[in-house]
């Protein structure tokens, strides 16, 4: 007997949960897009973009996903023949490593698996060795989606001044960005990237890009930069549609306004501070499950997990019949195992992942919680007793 009737609810880490009142300031006619108000609401984006990643620095809007947004930072970045070393922790930092070499720019990887954080000591080594400071920048993602491990920012930064390395920093923040804790002036960050869809709380369809005075100058001779992508028009337009390069994406930019009024009116420190406490009742959730049978979390420290999304380890093909359970009787969708095994090898079955970022409250993770406990139960998995109490337990102290 299936109970999924009702209100559905996404649990995937991306798009995330639209917010009512996103949808509402998106559900309107088309406005003018040659004068008044999307002119005036679209440049209040810019500052509080700003707030959001904690910078004073300049910051470019384009109408693109995550991937988008990969190809700018590059873009304007890199020339063919470039160096760039890319540390990976999962799926997406290679993705961006592709991204790079497709522009033609000599891409060195560092792989630290699907588990680990990234390891300083062999960043530390690759920069030594670079005598001639040819690596022009130093790519890296905080929050792998596909992984769940959350970097350490400000230890890479540090890496590189230790050696005195001139390399730009640049960060991967689609995943985390309003979720996790990130400060782009503080930290020594050059170049971050984004997208709509996560932590933003708006539909896909928006990329961003936040940029240095020092990564501004580096842009002056990137070869790969074109038209579409380059951002200095985008980051200080003369006439509106250079904002977009053409024409605006209306409806999106009334959806990011109300999503920004919203992280703003919360306060960005509590934003962070829910993310993390609902993330820990997902992982006592978890812990309580491991005790007995298969379920793992795929980071093992809590101190380098996600606050934005927990990637699971249960075997397979148990991954994939707890989500279509979860899925057909409660109404509740999980995320699959992106990147953990290739798709048409069996132990992809055996990963799912659970997405708690952006419009996000105790009631929908424990609702949550609960339907993968009887997920596990009908499905008869083995797993430790108390799932649910653990997590509630969490949420209670707060």
């Amino acid at each position: 007997m299936s109970l999924s009737q009702g209100r559905s609810y996404l649990a995937i880490p991306g798009p995330s949960v639209m917010p009512d009142r996103v949808l509402s300031a998106m559900h309107r006619a088309a406005p003018n897009i040659y004068e008044g108000e999307l002119h005036r609401v679209t440049a209040s984006l810019m500052p509080d973009l700003r707030t959001l990643a904690g910078t004073r620095a300049h910051v470019a809007m384009y109408i693109t996903n995550g991937h988008g947004s990969w190809e700018a930072a590059v873009s304007n970045v890199f020339s063919p023949g470039d160096r760039a070393l890319v540390l990976s922790t999962g799926r997406f930092a290679l993705g961006w490593a592709k991204s790079a070499r497709a522009r033609g720019v000599e891409t060195e990887i560092l792989d630290f698996g699907n588990r680990a954080t990234i390891d300083i000591a062999r960043l530390a080594e690759a920069l030594q060795a670079d005598k001639a400071h040819a690596i022009k920048a130093v790519a890296m993602v905080q929050t792998d989606t596909s992984t769940s491990v959350r970097n350490d920012v400000q230890a890479v930064r540090a890496a590189l001044d230790a050696e005195g390395h001139p390399a730009l920093l640049l960060v991967d923040c689609i995943c985390s960005m309003g979720c996790d804790r990130f400060e782009m002036d503080a930290w020594g960050v050059d170049v971050v990237v984004s997208a709509s869809q996560k932590g933003l709380m708006t539909p896909p369809g928006l990329g961003f890009v936040w940029f240095s005075d020092k990564a501004a100058e580096a842009q002056k001779s990137a070869a790969c930069v074109t038209d579409y992508w380059d951002w200095a028009p985008r980051a200080a337009p003369e006439e509106y549609w250079q904002y977009w390069c053409g024409t605006a994406p209306t409806h999106h930019v009334y959806g990011l306004r109300a999503a920004l009024d919203m992280i703003l009116e919360e306060g960005l420190s509590h934003v962070w501070d829910r993310h993390a406490t609902l993330a820990r009742a997902y992982w006592a959730a978890f812990e309580a499950w491991g005790a007995e049978g298969p379920v793992e979390l795929n980071i093992a420290d809590p101190a380098l997990r996600s606050h934005a999304v927990t990637a699971v380890r249960i075997g397979s093909p148990h991954g994939t019949a707890l989500r279509d359970w979860v899925r057909e009787n409660c109404g509740v969708t999980l995320g699959i195992g992106l990147g953990m095994a290739p798709m048409g090898d069996p132990a992809w079955h055996g990963f799912f992942r659970v997405g708690h970022m952006g419009h996000l409250n105790a009631h929908m993770v424990l609702g949550t919680i609960g339907a993968i406990e009887a997920g596990l139960t009908a499905l008869k998995l083995p797993h430790g007793k108390g799932g649910l109490d653990a997590a509630a337990a969490v949420i209670s102290g707060a």
